[in-house]
């Protein structure tokens, strides 16, 4: 419920409690001196003490709803003064005083028992719940006792009365309380997804940005990086079949120069434009570093290097290692394993990187598409990113079995050698 509606309806229920007691003394102070009661005087002198407690009270605490619901409302809106506040001692002893005087004028009429429908809602209102609920039950038993000792009969209605009203103030307050309690959660709740989603699409964002950098990075890389090299090759090529005087053979030492000057400079963009982990360090390192900041209830994982390590180019090393981070991730989300484990090989002619856990397993060819992560784009973005780049991906995995991954990528490559050897 918006907050300005649910202070009308405090409001609104706080005026049906004030008539109600107040209608109520007063039908008890005109019923006395209209039907020549003996303690006429003394009932409407009561009447109008009641009355006035009652008055202190509720300008001293202006928000005197019918539930605990409305209590909380109040109070956070700063509404109910220090002096007669719910739960504490003055709204305690003030209470305490307006069923004192109820009692009295209870002895002297049989007509006051009715304002013990007001109290109810008072007592369930201003005390905690374990002794709202008991000061309920003494009120409706002193209203029966009060009705049998002045008509000196018993009667169903003077229990039934009493109790009937005594069930519905209890479950009306209890309800309503827990009826805010509720709203209270589902507001705290959108308050909590509107923050997550917030987060989400900050998260998008940046996996966004650091996706299009890796593009940028290969694109570099793979046309501007080799087109460059190769320029530089061929230049020095026909640099070396010029007489060392020929006119041609400055300007061509000159464009070997300025291609070599904007080579380093395509790499330089190549490495600014490269995932933050391998900015400081090998790939090895960044490996290592993700399994130790990988963490899951019950989850080892561990790192291991295979062969004599060697320079990869920059395409290849984005590569296993979005790859391990996509295969780690799946392995946190929905393997529920134990232990995994990373392997990166150096070959003679390959590098490999293997990603194994001991979880649950699934079943590559038909299993469902959350089973595999990423709504099901996982395996085949690791795929599509090693077939970029010449490799290969397997996956071998059974229900209750765990799961292995390889990626295998080719070291000889053409272009990296023509790029070494420039």
């Amino acid at each position: 419920m918006h907050s300005r509606s649910h202070t009308h309806v405090t409001a609104a229920l706080r005026l049906c409690l004030h008539a109600l007691l107040t209608g109520l003394l007063a039908l008890a102070a005109v019923r006395a001196v209209g039907g020549d009661a003996p303690h006429a005087g003394a009932v409407v002198a009561l009447t109008l003490v009641t009355a006035g407690v009652y008055g202190a009270g509720a300008l001293a605490s202006s928000p005197l709803a019918a539930g605990a619901g409305a209590r909380a409302t109040s109070v956070q809106q700063g509404a109910l003064t220090p002096s007669v506040r719910p739960g504490t001692r003055a709204a305690a002893l003030w209470l305490a005083g307006l069923c004192a005087l109820w009692l009295a004028l209870l002895v002297l009429s049989a007509d006051a028992l009715w304002v013990a429908f007001p109290l109810y809602f008072l007592q369930l209102h201003l005390l905690p719940t374990r002794w709202a609920v008991p000061a309920v039950v003494v009120t409706a038993a002193a209203a029966i006792t009060s009705f049998v000792v002045h008509r000196q009969e018993i009667a169903p209605g003077a229990f039934i009365g009493p109790l009937l009203g005594a069930a519905v103030a209890v479950a009306t307050v209890l309800g309503y309380d827990a009826l805010f309690r509720e709203s209270e959660r589902r507001r705290e709740l959108i308050v909590e997804l509107v923050a997550t989603r917030a987060e989400l699409a900050e998260a998008e964002r940046t996996a966004g940005t650091l996706a299009e950098r890796e593009r940028l990075a290969r694109e570099i890389h793979d046309t501007l990086a080799q087109g460059l090299s190769s320029i530089q090759l061929l230049l020095r090529a026909a640099e070396r079949t010029l007489p060392g005087d020929a006119p041609a053979a400055a300007h061509v030492r000159a464009a070997r120069e300025a291609a070599q000057a904007n080579l380093a400079e395509a790499r330089s963009f190549v490495r600014a434009l490269t995932p933050p982990d391998l900015e400081h360090g090998s790939l090895a390192a960044a490996l290592e570093r993700l399994c130790a900041r990988t963490t899951a209830p019950g989850l080892t994982v561990r790192f291991a290097v295979s062969g004599t390590p060697v320079e990869l180019p920059t395409p290849y090393e984005v590569a296993l290692l979005r790859t391990a981070q996509s295969a780690l991730a799946n392995t946190v989300r929905h393997a529920g394993a134990g232990r995994a484990e990373i392997t990166l090989s150096f070959m003679d002619t390959s590098v490999a990187l293997d990603v194994v856990d001991d979880g649950r397993g699934f079943d590559p060819s038909g299993a469902p598409v959350d089973e595999r992560g990423d709504g099901g784009f996982g395996l085949p973005a690791m795929r599509s990113r090693a077939a970029t780049l010449g490799g290969t991906l397997s996956v071998e995995s059974a229900p209750g079995q765990g799961t292995a991954l390889a990626v295998t990528l080719p070291v000889a490559v053409p272009a990296q050698d023509g790029e070494r050897a420039a």
